[in-house]
């Protein structure tokens, strides 16, 4: 007999790709997934003991959506660092070959780098703010900063490396962050259409 109130976790995306190749690889050098199963036209990839965490098919007759900006479906995938130290690492380490975030938010509850893969889709990357999902979750349901901002405030990854090389501790840039401190020269691309 099973639980009824039990809930399942997500386990896995799968995306129909016109690239098999050059996703397999995107995504195993932003987020160190590997396949676990490859063939001309699927591959089933992982980045921790799960038998995969991201499908990939890559069947003819799939076309490429030149307006999928416009159009319905999913808008990202987040894949979670457990410190802002690593996050920062992951993105200094993919700056230096050339794969750049579209965008990086301060969203109040967590530190987020959002990157955009072969096939258009969004990828973040993020870092929980308070390293405590107890209490981001608890600063989410009650904050009225929040509340009137649920998006959060756009910032200059390089100018978080620079405070943090600058010995700045991840509260303390969070903070400054969320301030509006480190705030982007140019407008950041949503990877949504114009209102």
């Amino acid at each position: 007999m099973s639980d009824a109130t039990s809930t399942p976790v997500l386990h896995h995306v799968n995306l129909k790709t016109t690239r098999l190749d050059e996703m397999v690889d995107w995504y195993g050098e932003v987020t160190g997934m590997r396949p676990n199963f490859r063939s001309p036209v699927i591959a089933f990839l992982t980045n921790d003991r799960a038998n995969h965490r991201i499908a990939l098919i890559g069947l003819p007759g799939i076309v490429r959506d030149p307006d999928k900006i416009a159009h319905d479906g999913i808008h990202h995938t987040a894949f979670e660092f457990e410190t802002l130290e690593q996050l920062l690492a992951s993105y200094t380490r993919l700056a230096a070959k050339g794969i750049r975030p579209h965008m990086v938010l301060d969203h109040g509850l967590t530190m987020s780098f959002y990157y955009v893969d072969p096939d258009g889709n969004s990828v973040e990357l993020q870092v929980d703010n308070f390293a405590d999902w107890a209490a981001s979750t608890e600063w989410m349901t009650t904050s009225p900063d929040f509340a009137g901002d649920p998006i959060g405030k756009f910032v200059d990854a390089d100018k978080l490396v620079e405070a943090r090389a600058a010995g700045a501790g991840a509260a303390e840039i969070h903070r400054r962050a969320y301030a509006g401190e480190y705030a982007p020269d140019g407008p950041p691309d949503l990877r949504l259409p114009a209102p």
